[in-house]
């Protein structure tokens, strides 16, 4: 049982909601990363997903665009954010998983990439753009590796398709809770309890609702549909905003805990 699966049993067991939070790798610098990594795990961030940056993030709106971008110019690539994990596990068991684009694993190396996230101490990969259909012996090696296979479902996902996603996923299910590419909203989907129903018939895997959550209110409504939050693009603003600030950390923290008391405290209003 990896770090993924052994947290969300634990949320399970003490009937606890989940926060996961998505930030760029190398955005503004590794050493940042390393540090907001472990500032979010003494906070009680259960899962944190880190963004390998890449030239074209087809999935990802214009903040997390421009937080790949900022990761390329600090010159991180796929062996430099394993090298950052490695850091992390010196003093964090936070589980990760590494939000990543098929070309930059295939130029890696499919196989070898996989092996070196898990002995690096990656507990999951996120794969935006490789289908289930598509994805040939990949579900395999990452089994074989330990590690989870997270995939997304959208609101457009038709029944017969999230019954083909879940049988092969392990971890988690990232639910997409509205359609487009990643980024804040000021309201949530109405459409999210439905669609949470109808992906619960189909697994007992933990559901983790994300893209466009950027506030507590919005953070405990999600949480009351399903087992955690994801928030990304709020936080990678912060960090936008922070980056060439000393004091970083602590403020990209101050951002976040309210948002993980209010998902915390959201099982009390269910």
């Amino acid at each position: 049982m990896n770090r993924i699966a052994k947290r969300f049993a634990r949320l399970k067991e003490s009937q606890e909601k989940g926060f996961v939070v998505y930030i760029g790798g190398g955005d503004p610098n590794l050493g940042a990363t390393a540090d907001l990594a472990c500032a979010f795990d003494k906070l009680g961030v259960d899962v944190l997903e880190i963004g390998v940056p890449f030239s074209d993030p087809l999935a990802d709106g214009l903040v997390n665009q421009l937080a790949a971008q900022r990761g390329l110019e600090s010159r991180t690539t796929p062996p430099l954010i394993l090298k950052t994990v490695r850091q992390i596990r010196e003093t964090s068991e936070i589980p990760i998983v590494l939000y990543v684009y098929f070309n930059l694993l295939h130029r890696f190396g499919f196989a070898r990439f996989i092996q070196e996230a898990a002995n690096a101490g990656v507990d999951g990969l996120l794969v935006l753009d490789l289908p289930p259909e598509e994805s040939e012996n990949y579900e395999t090696l990452m089994g074989d590796a330990g590690l989870s296979v997270i995939y997304l479902i959208a609101p457009t996902t038709p029944e017969d398709r999230i019954e083909f996603i879940v049988r092969r996923a392990t971890g988690f299910i990232y639910y997409v809770s509205r359609e487009g590419v990643t980024g804040m909203q000021s309201k949530i989907s109405m459409t999210i309890g439905e669609m949470i129903s109808r992906i619960r018939a189909h697994t007992d895997l933990p559901i983790a609702i994300g893209f466009g959550i950027s506030n507590p209110d919005q953070a405990a409504a999600v949480a009351r549909e399903a087992e955690a939050v994801v928030v990304g693009s709020a936080i990678v603003n912060q960090i936008a905003e922070h980056g060439k600030s000393a004091d970083l950390v602590s403020k990209v923290a101050a951002f976040v805990e309210p948002m993980i008391k209010a998902v915390k405290r959201s099982i009390e209003t269910i």
